[in-house]
């Protein structure tokens, strides 16, 4: 964007994401991420920043003036010129330009489709009646698939990977990578030198920032005292935090190392795929071939069955409830919900006592420019992705990346090695945008069949890969904690829980069959 008011000498406020010219002069060049502007009755602009970053070459100007509706995830407001001095034929070119600039970083792919729509399957288990209303609310409208039932959050899982090539801004917020992280040698996070990229910009902060947004612009849930712009940026934002839990529980978005995994080749049943594309995908292919027929059958949990949709995996979130969250992890149920203690409330808005519109410049660039640990900022005494996920993040040095790939004679055939290898992700190679051609990877006795026959590569269809990653349920942990912090993120944004009453849902966390 600053590019485009170097070499044009022009100036104008762009809404990434609308499509649109804002007729509003501005006088300054900076990315306001997942803001909000609400407009009263009286004209006075409430204005709240959950946080901005500034572009590193734009000139020091001071803020610009709000845009009179923002949209997810971000505002560029550069210098002076009124939309309507732009010829008409300049509008799109800028618009284009603008969004290229914006989207540098190739699209994503974390969990397949499977895998998000499990979890988000396994959050709705776990919602309080009380937000289905609001759910229900929110994305109604934006249902592309008029069979699908209301108010379930599997159908949009995947919405940011599908438009993750027409939202290439986006791409950061899927995945987080540290400068001094390379599983299995090192693992970081973040180490002394800190993420890569811009502070906030990754999916850590896009789950802190998106709930920020549903906790300020849906008042207290209720769809009948939102405006259309909040409701339509409220109904994006909750589309957004339900990909971006998914994306938190796969390791592989944790680290940057060789783009996730994607540059990583590694051979499966003797055939070539790669390492993000194993767990992306593959892992879970793998699973739902090989669960127990019994679970094919209703369970005698309303609760449970309310939440399936004659999917391909319904027995697969069966077995996971029943062996899983119901015995095997029961006790640890509380503690997936757990944050550290916090000296005081963590609040990325505003206060909207700061009296003039400089004063809250001073107070939004005191925010933006200030130093930050790894959680400030991010974790609060309710909702810590942070800390949630540290131990996710771990698994990549002691399962996910086996220290066979760094040793001879694997580490010189197996990894791609480009400029980007340590804080890049890139495009999935085997990535599957339904779920029967994920499925369609393996045959019917699980074995992997869709790569190219490859024998020079680590093989980690074995006893003490696949095999352990099965026996152990570590995938089946990941789903099933990304979909009850979903959960319980919802339930403390929209359900009629009074602090006590939420309290004491989290420390029970019962489904009885």
């Amino acid at each position: 964007i600053c590019l485009l008011h170097t070499v044009f000498s022009i100036n104008v406020d762009v809404r990434i994401g609308s499509s649109s010219l804002l007729d509003r002069p501005s006088d300054t060049c900076f990315v306001w991420l997942n803001s909000e502007v609400e407009h009263p009755r009286d004209e006075q602009r409430a204005y709240r920043a959950d946080s901005a970053v500034r572009f590193p070459f734009c000139p020091p100007r001071p803020c610009c003036s709000p845009p009179k509706t923002t949209y997810l995830p971000f505002v560029v407001c550069c210098e002076r010129l009124s939309a309507h001095s732009i010829p008409p034929t300049m509008h799109s070119k800028l618009i284009a330009a603008a969004t290229a600039l914006a989207g540098c970083a190739t699209g994503v792919v974390a969990w397949g489709a499977a895998g998000h729509e499990i979890a988000a399957t396994i959050a709705q288990i776990y919602l309080d009646p009380s937000v289905l209303p609001t759910i229900c609310t929110l994305l109604n409208s934006t249902s592309t698939d008029p069979t699908a039932p209301l108010c379930h959050l599997a159908p949009v899982a995947t919405w940011a990977d599908k438009y993750r090539n027409k939202m290439r801004w986006s791409a950061p917020l899927h995945y987080i990578g540290a400068k001094d992280d390379y599983p299995s040698r090192t693992c970081a996070f973040p180490g002394t030198h800190g993420w890569a990229g811009r502070e906030g910009g990754n999916v850590l902060g896009g789950i802190r920032n998106v709930t920020d947004i549903l906790e300020g612009v849906v008042p207290y849930g209720r769809r009948g005292e939102m405006s259309t712009q909040q409701y339509e940026l409220a109904s994006e934002a909750l589309k957004f935090l339900i990909h971006f839990m998914g994306d938190m529980h796969m390791p592989l978005h944790l680290t940057g190392r060789d783009r996730g995994g994607n540059s990583m080749k590694v051979a499966f049943n003797g055939r070539q795929t790669n390492l993000h594309s194993l767990w992306d995908g593959l892992l879970i292919a793998k699973a739902l071939r090989s669960v127990p027929r019994k679970y094919n059958q209703r369970l005698p949990s309303r609760k449970i069955e309310s939440a399936l949709r004659g999917t391909i995996y319904d027995s697969y979130v069966r077995m996971i409830m029943v062996e899983g969250v119901l015995s095997q992890w029961q006790r640890e149920l509380p503690d997936w919900l757990a944050c550290p203690a916090q000296s005081a409330p963590v609040s990325l808005a505003m206060p909207t006592s700061l009296g003039t519109f400089w004063q809250q410049a001073v107070y939004v660039w005191e925010r933006v420019t200030r130093r930050s640990s790894a959680a400030t900022d991010i974790d609060d005494a309710l909702i810590c992705p942070y800390y949630w996920a540290q131990p996710i993040h771990a698994l990549n040095c002691e399962l996910v990346w086996p220290k066979a790939l760094d040793e001879p004679p694997y580490d010189t055939i197996s990894a791609a090695h480009d400029g980007d290898a340590r804080t890049y992700h890139g495009s999935d190679a085997h990535g599957r945008d339904t779920l029967a051609a994920e499925l369609d990877q393996v045959d019917a006795a699980g074995r992997f069949t869709a790569g190219t026959p490859s024998k020079q590569h680590l093989e980690l269809d074995t006893p003490e890969y696949s095999g352990k990653i099965m026996k152990d349920r570590v995938v089946e942990k990941l789903l099933a904690q990304a979909g009850i912090r979903l959960a319980g993120v919802l339930n403390y944004l929209f359900a009629d829980l009074d602090d006590e009453e939420m309290m004491v849902w989290r420390s029970q966390l019962r489904v009885d069959l």
